[in-house]
């Protein structure tokens, strides 16, 4: 793969071990945003004037990326504004699966609008403690995230396509942010009913831009009775209040969607199986070497399918030190969060232990 110091100048200025919290800038993205800014600038509401066509190509583009029909993707200002509007449609007497520690934009949005909600403990028996939660409190929905955003732990995406041939009633909704753009994913073959995210993260797109898929015939399903009656009353032409609007109200951003369009081709041209490939292997240098050092948790070591996303025991005089040391890392739970892309390599991860030897 190529050098990535040049791609990704950031890189040049710090050991940039935060994906997790946003992805890098590439220089590709910089000058497809500047042209952008110029064609707006020259040609004013004219550069809107095919924006259906290019809204759809957009949605082609993530259709291909994530194995989903393009006819069941929706875009999104950000993972959670469409998870609260979709959660915001379902019926309220359904009780929700939850996994303690999720992402606030999961956890805390369910529990304000109102849901029952149970719990399954996040750790290294993630799928058992699911599957034991779903015998005992039967829920009608698993709402969680492919990836926790602390710990890193990656659920079992085989466990959950089984969990659904198993009870195929549960609405199994997830949030891949902290996941797409790290491998190849198949959404129609998944098991996964609805899947959301943000693009700023491993997909490199920027902020500002996300979207949502849906299985099938799901969408339909779930969409409220007094939409679907305000929908067939109306007098607005049908592209205002279609299904699809209630996701996508008023206007989209050329900038933002095509910064996501562009980024997704590049992760599309470098390959997502070399990025895979690159990820797994800086990160299992990583796992080794902080394994030695100590500052892992038993519930990360004890998982064979791990994220590159790992919390290390260290409090806030650590941080500051790897701040110090131009380590770029986050506060998360109790702990520090390092987060390894395709961008990052050996000689990363070599610093991060010299520096974190000097604090322990």
């Amino acid at each position: 793969m190529e050098n990535f110091k040049k791609v990704f100048p950031a890189l040049q200025q710090c050991t940039y071990l935060n994906t997790a919290y946003g992805g890098l800038l590439h220089e590709g993205l910089l000058t497809y945003r500047q042209e952008h800014d110029l064609d707006f600038l020259i040609q004013g509401s004219n550069q809107r004037a095919n924006q259906p066509l290019f809204f759809d190509h957009v949605r082609a583009t993530i259709s291909a990326f994530t194995s989903a029909a393009k006819s069941d993707v929706l875009l999104s200002q950000n993972f959670s504004l469409g998870f609260r509007t979709l959660f915001s449609g379902l019926d309220k007497s359904q009780k929700v699966l939850l996994i303690d520690l999720d992402y606030p934009s999961v956890n805390h949005t369910v529990i304000s609008l109102g849901f029952e909600t149970c719990y399954a403990h996040c750790n290294e028996n993630l799928e058992e403690n699911i599957k034991n939660a779903i015998t005992k409190h039967q829920p009608a929905i698993l709402a969680m995230s492919i990836v926790n955003y602390q710990n890193g732990i990656l659920v079992d995406l085989g466990f959950i396509k089984k969990l659904k041939e198993w009870y195929p009633q549960l609405l199994i909704i997830m949030d891949a942010t902290q996941f797409l753009g790290t491998r190849d994913f198949d959404f129609d073959n998944s098991g996964i009913d609805i899947l959301g995210a943000s693009g700023y993260k491993w997909m490199l797109g920027g902020y500002g831009n996300g979207f949502f898929l849906f299985k099938k015939g799901v969408l339909e399903k779930l969409t409220p009775t007094s939409y679907k009656k305000a929908q067939k009353n109306s007098n607005y032409p049908s592209s205002y209040i279609d299904l699809r609007a209630r996701f996508e109200p008023g206007h989209l951003d050329y900038f933002n969607f095509g910064s996501l369009q562009h980024s997704l081709n590049y992760l599309q041209q470098l390959g997502l199986p070399n990025i895979a490939t690159k990820i797994s292997a800086v990160s299992l240098y990583a796992k080794e070497q902080l394994t030695l050092l100590g500052v892992l948790d038993q519930n990360i070591l004890k998982r064979e399918d791990h994220s590159s996303i790992f919390s290390l025991k260290g409090d806030q005089k650590c941080y500051n030190l790897l701040t110090e040391n131009t380590i770029i890392t986050a506060q998360r739970g109790t702990g520090i969060r390092i987060s390894l892309h395709f961008y990052n390599d050996k000689e990363d991860i070599d610093h991060l232990i010299q520096v974190l030897k000097k604090g322990i």
